[in-house]
């Protein structure tokens, strides 16, 4: 099924700023602030680096809200409303259309590893739930399952699924969605992958490193879309040392860390995530670009 992306380019995975424990909202507006300077056209709020798992649905809805109301119509909001209960994902996902959200990321199940079946009727009965786009999430490092190219053949019939958001570090699979899924918009995963990801036809990425240099992952995304992909991989390469920095821990304990370094202090992640460690710290801030 062909159809218009949903967006293309880079979606920053936005991180969620803490105070004394708590959401902490005027950091995030300049968060969000920080992202539309750098003219980046889609966020994720509660995400894997905004910590969905520690935060309570109402502080996800009034994060979704206070987002949007915050960007207008200068950027899609894309909510984090991905469970591995099927009817709490219906009802956080359908609070979430209500209060404003543009579009929905969706975790596929994780602990609980359905089968291929159970993955379509979670994803199908999310989808016929709501009336906005819903991006599928296959993260099989987190979940333990990895979503088949099958699957994503018969979730592509369903006219609000817009796609995926792949992070399984497989190039061949990308290549076989494309194959087998004509339409499908893919979204990279990993920021290491961004520019092998669209030249195989890609739509962009939903990214953490963006958090700490958007401009510099818009440009590297906006080169590969151009075509000219000198550029690009020129931009991926020098990349490289940055990412691998900002992963050199379980996400989000590095890039909070790094937002910090860079003027955004967004507080400690919440238990059980703890802070990064020292030595991790020093090489860190050697890669961090200067604002």
């Amino acid at each position: 099924m062909n159809r218009k992306p949903f967006f293309t380019g880079v979606c920053t995975a936005l991180v969620t700023p803490f105070l004394r424990g708590e959401v902490n909202y005027p950091m995030l507006e300049r968060l969000l602030q920080y992202q539309l300077d750098a003219v980046i056209r889609a966020i994720v709020i509660c995400g894997t680096t905004g910590e969905s798992p520690t935060l309570s649905d109402a502080e996800k809805l009034e994060l979704f809200k206070r987002a949007k109301a915050y960007v207008g119509d200068r950027c899609s909001i894309i909510a984090g409303t991905g469970s591995n209960c099927t009817e709490h994902a219906i009802a956080l996902s359908r609070a979430a259309e209500a209060v404003g959200a543009d579009g929905l990321l969706l975790v596929s199940p994780y602990y609980n590893k359905a089968t291929p079946e159970g993955l379509y009727a979670h994803y199908s009965a999310i989808a016929t739930a709501v009336h906005i786009p819903c991006i599928l999430y296959n993260v099989p490092s987190r979940t333990g399952v990895d979503i088949p190219v099958e699957v994503y053949q018969k979730l592509s019939r369903i006219p609000n699924i817009a796609g995926v958001k792949e992070a399984s570090s497989d190039i061949v699979k990308i290549a076989r969605i494309r194959e087998e899924c004509p339409g499908f918009s893919i979204w990279s995963g990993n920021d290491d992958q961004i520019v092998p990801v669209l030249s195989l036809g890609g739509q962009g990425v939903i990214s953490v490193l963006s958090n700490v240099a958007p401009e510099k992952t818009k440009a590297m995304a906006d080169a590969a879309l151009d075509g000219d992909f000198d550029t690009a991989a020129a931009l991926q390469i020098a990349l490289l040392p940055l990412i691998r920095a900002l992963f050199s821990e379980v996400n989000p304990i590095p890039v909070k860390a790094a937002m910090q370094e860079i003027g955004f202090d967004c507080g400690a992640c919440r238990l059980p995530l703890t802070s990064i460690t020292p030595e991790n710290f020093e090489k860190l801030k050697s890669v961090l670009p200067l604002r």
